[in-house]
Parts: structure tokens; sequence; C-alpha cells
């Protein structure tokens, strides 16, 4: 027999068979179509972190006040040690710009103020910064206007959330606004750029005029935290290191009495990442298992099949086919449940990502919208698995019809 007949001939029972085929197909149409959502949303997802979280740099290195540790069961239990400082002064400032590898540090002067526009009032989050490196090391774009710049004492740069967003008008470039009692020009306003650590709800100001107007208490040539630009990524964790133990010395502190962090955003991206892929693709496993019941459908149909076919059997080996031929026959259909449970299983999946896309996490935020992606090798790989889950479901039930003897399938009554 001609691969095309016995392709011709698996069809058609499948045909004839139309309730049980459908009932077979959709075990695998349900698992497929799991796969491709959840892995579609998790890619999406992770492609979300990192975009997100791109605004921050991966070059970036922030130190923060205060430090934690757990120092494990001493004594009659386990205690935490927690100690902490709420700024740093311009010598930490300098012993960070002496660190081999630097190229800019920044001493940011952090807090909240409410800023007022026309009648309206709302708190926003301050970030005082140094205008003369600021501007090297922000990795947001601007929608509008310009960046700050040394000489600026009242100008303001805002996210896109705050201009577009918050108040019942859009606040514009050159727009004066009212924050802590105080005046400011708005020279700038940035694209968007995301959730997590990005500017979209932020006022970025000069750090002299930052102190008069934040609700925290910081004094002259004090700083909240400290951003660092490093001249090469390659170096961060060298860097990294260098300033956790620079800052030591200066401060006077040891690794049990730390009263600051130091954290790499590169860091934090690899970890975040590999946590999001980690879900996905737990999440993906478990959407496996409908598969192997779908499997286990696909198995079932076969068996029933060649009981059913058993005459058929006998036949076909008396005009001459060969148990390969036989076994390939039931390879094909239980293969053709696999592969039309696939593309069904794709297009349905697909669906569902886009829905999920469209309307399931509005709620995220402006623009946040979660992200799915659905690549083409996530297709590929979706219908080639589905297809071998068909094929290897039918090997045992096909090597059955293959071993039979012709005379006994003949003689066969149900």
């Amino acid at each position: 027999m001609k691969t095309l007949d016995i392709f011709k001939l698996s069809l058609s029972h499948v045909k004839k068979s139309k309730m049980r085929s459908w009932l077979t197909i959709i075990g695998i149409v349900i698992g497929v179509a799991a796969i491709v959502a959840i892995i579609s949303i998790g890619e999406g997802l992770q492609a979300s972190v990192q975009e997100n979280l791109g605004g921050l740099g991966a070059d970036l290195i922030t130190v923060s006040p205060g430090f934690s540790r757990a120092s494990g069961f001493e004594g009659h239990g386990p205690q935490t040690a927690a100690v902490s400082t709420e700024t740093f002064s311009d010598r930490d400032l300098n012993v960070v710009k002496q660190v081999p590898g630097v190229l800019y540090a920044n001493g940011i002067v952090s807090g909240r103020s409410d800023m007022i526009m026309g009648t309206e009032t709302t708190s926003v989050s301050i970030s005082g910064v140094d205008t003369l490196v600021w501007r090297s090391m922000v990795t947001t774009g601007l929608e509008a206007g310009r960046y700050l710049q040394p000489g600026d004492s009242n100008a303001v740069v805002i996210g896109y959330s705050l201009a577009h967003d918050v108040f019942s008008q859009p606040i514009t470039q050159n727009r004066q606004i009212t924050i802590g009692g105080k005046t400011f020009k708005v020279v700038g306003i940035f694209e968007r750029s995301g959730g997590f650590g990005g500017t979209d709800n932020a006022v970025f100001m000069p750090a002299d005029a930052s102190r008069d107007v934040i609700t925290e208490n910081v004094s002259r040539n004090q700083f909240t935290s400290i951003t660092v630009k490093v001249a090469d990524q390659s170096l961060v964790d060298e860097v990294k290191a260098g300033i956790e133990q620079k800052l030591m010395n200066s401060r006077h502190v040891n690794s049990r009495t730390q009263d600051f962090t130091v954290t790499a955003f590169a860091s934090i991206q690899q970890q975040i990442a590999g946590v999001t892929q980690s879900i996905s693709m737990f999440l993906a496993a478990i959407a496996a298992v409908s598969l192997l019941v779908g499997a286990v459908g696909i198995a079932n149909t076969m068996f029933m099949s060649v009981m059913e076919r058993t005459r058929q059997i006998g036949l076909l080996k008396a005009l001459g086919a060969t148990n390969s031929e036989v076994m390939k026959l039931f390879l094909m259909e239980s293969g053709l449940f696999g592969i039309v449970g696939g593309v069904i299983g794709v297009i349905f999946g697909i669906l569902i990502s886009v829905l999920v896309s469209s309307i399931g996490f509005q709620m995220i935020g402006p623009g946040g919208a979660m992200k799915t992606v659905v690549s083409l090798q996530l297709i590929i790989f979706a219908l080639i698995f589905s297809t071998l889950v068909g094929v290897i479901s039918g090997i045992v039930p096909a090597r059955n019809a293959a071993k039979m003897n012709p005379v006994d399938a003949l003689r066969f009554e149900q």
C-alpha cells in the first residue's frame, strides 16, 4: 500500500466516527491551548518586567540606608538584627566617587510633598538630584521639553502619568505648579517608563530645592540615597563590592553593624526574570498534565478502533498488507488526532492570550496592561508536541493490530 492510500484510509475512519473523534481531540485542544496561553503570558510578563526594569539601567547601583540580617539560631532561638541610618553625607558621596569603576555618583534626596495645580492637590514622590550628573544617568526619554541643567533652581521634570492622568487637565511644558508651597516651572515631561521603579509618577528637581519642599527632614549636604553609574557594565559586581568595602571602612562598621545596603539593578533584573520564568514553566508543566489526559483518551480510542476493525485488519493482511503498513495505518490515525487538536489548541491559546493582554490586567495602571508574546517557535513546538503525543499514544494499539493473525482476525466476531 502507498503511504497516501494509508493516509486516506486513516482519514476516512476518523471522519466516519465524528463524535468519538471530536471527543478525543478536545482533550488535546485543552492541553495545547493551556500550554500556549500560559507560556505566552509568561514570556510577555518577562518582557514587561525587563522593559520596566530596563528604565533603571543595568549599569546602575544604588546605595540605600538600612541593613537587615538573620543571625540564625543563637541562645534560645532565632534572632534578627537590623541596623539603619537615615541619610548619607557629602563624605559618603565622595568615598563612593573614589571607588575604581565608578563613572558618576549622584546624591539623591527623596521624599514626598503636596503638589497643587489650580484647585487640585495630590501627594507626589520627590527626587532631588545633582543636575551636573543626572542627565548622564537617567535612561527614560522625554515626551516634551528638556532635562534639568546646572543652574536650574525652580525647574522640575515630571513623569508621564503625573502629567497626563492625575489631574483633570494635563500638565504641559512650561506650566507653573506649586510643590510644598513653592512655585516651580515644568521644563520637561518624561515618556512613559512602565511600572516598577519608573519615573511615571515622580517629580525630579535640584537636590537643594527638594530639601525645602519634602516633608522629611533632610539637612544640607545630606542625601537619602546614592545612585552610581558604572563605567563598564561588566564591572558592576566588582564596583558593588568596592563600594560596600569602602563605605564600611569610612563609616567604621563591620558585617554585623553595617547600616547601608548596596544593590545592583542588573541582579534584580536577573532574579525577577528567573522567578517569572520558573513560574511560567511550572504552570506550563501543570497544563501539560491535561495533555497526558488527552493522550490517554487517544490511546483508549485507538484500542477501541483496533477491536472494532479486527476483521478489516484481517482483510488487509489477507490482501497483502504488511505488519508495518498496518501499524502505519493506526499511527497515522492517532497522529491525526494529535495534529488536529494541536492546530485548534494553538488557535484557542492565542485567543486566550490576546484576551488576557487586552482586558485581563488593565487594573495594573495606565498603560500597564500585561503583554503576551506568542512566538513562532512556541507555535511550532506546540504543533510538534501535540503530534508526537498523538503518535506515541497510538503505538501500543498499532502494534497490537500489526501482530494480529489474519486468519484469526477474519474469524473475529464482536
